[in-house]
């Protein structure tokens, strides 16, 4: 195996005749001996590992000559201990544990974070969460993206809370902050991928996944639009590529989102404010599911953290319009 970064795991295998029929993660096991059949449907569900190129679902059936694709990071083997951290708890009980996560944090451990996440400190806080797969994540907001996350804190949680997601009915929606003046909403429906150059980021790629993403105008500026984006699925980065890929990247995104683009005489204060705001403009602002046990709605908002509120009035201060 030719592997130019040491972080990257690179595999190809093509299925044999005494694999045809079987379902793809069962042929991934045989095929890859190397690597947990845990790992390997993470990797299937994140589109890491694919077949014939394209993502597909961990039963689906192969047929003898396809070729199976692995392109992942490899994360650092590490012990997901608790430690004692910040977490601000929006909601707890028996079952669940509701957060709104700041920004800089990152979600659970992996290579180069093995201390210092929010598992770290959620097990540190509810040590019964190290036994729950992934410590009892059932979704993620990348590292700079702020707002509110359930944690599932019991088996039954786990599993009703990833049945809630599979079928959609989990309700998100988002804060964020584009570049350029929308002149309406819409609906952005176009899969989503490993980017096939760059495997460390994601892209509108007819292979993906189908990821769906609901936007509409909360408030538009001179050449910035604050938008209330609402999701269907959940792909990674899903926002933040969608948007880029329409020519309306986040604010802020070091990864999708380009130079800052001042308005036309903008003042001295929007142009530090725009060239020095440090991470994509995004905030999970509401989430809402059924509570594991009574089947209860639940559902939790957060405000919109310091930075971006204060980005907002900037934007406001030079020139305002009526969404």
């Amino acid at each position: 195996m030719n592997q130019a970064d040491p972080d990257m795991i690179e595999r190809e295998a093509s299925v044999t005749l005494d694999l045809h029929g079987r379902r793809f993660d069962q042929v991934a096991a045989a095929l890859f001996p190397e690597f947990s059949r845990s790992r390997l449907q993470d990797w299937i569900g994140s589109g890491a590992l694919t077949l014939d190129g394209r993502s597909c679902r961990a039963k689906d059936k192969v047929s003898v000559d396809q070729i199976l694709r692995l392109s992942a990071m490899l994360e650092a083997a590490v012990r997901w201990s608790g430690e004692s951290g910040h977490l601000q708890i929006l909601h707890e009980d028996e079952h669940v544990i509701v957060v709104n996560k700041a920004a800089g944090v990152v979600v659970h451990p992996g290579a180069g974070h093995a201390q210092g996440t929010l598992v770290n400190a959620l097990i540190g806080y509810a040590p019964e969460l190290e036994r729950l797969p992934r410590g009892g994540i059932v979704h993620r907001l990348d590292k700079d993206t702020t707002g509110v996350m359930v944690v599932a804190r019991s088996d039954l949680a786990h599993q009703s809370l990833i049945k809630q997601l599979a079928a959609r009915t989990v309700q998100r929606v988002y804060t964020a902050v584009c570049q350029g003046a929308l002149s309406g909403g819409g609906t952005i429906d176009a899969p989503i991928g490993r980017h096939p150059t760059v495997r460390t980021r994601m892209a509108v790629n007819s292979g993906g996944k189908p990821a769906v993403t609901h936007y509409r105008i909360a408030e538009r500026f001179a050449a910035h639009t604050c938008l209330s984006v609402s999701l269907e699925t959940g792909r990674t980065h899903q926002i933040r590529v969608h948007m880029a890929s329409h020519n309306m990247p986040l604010l802020g995104d070091p990864v999708y989102g380009g130079r800052p683009r001042p308005p036309r005489g903008a003042s001295p204060e929007l142009q530090a404010a725009l060239r020095g705001f440090p991470r994509q403009a995004l905030h999970a602002r509401t989430l809402a599911f059924d509570h594991p046990e009574s089947d209860e709605p639940c559902q939790f908002e957060t405000t919109l953290p310091d930075d971006m509120a204060e980005l907002l009035d900037v934007l406001r201060a030079h020139d305002a319009t009526p969404a």
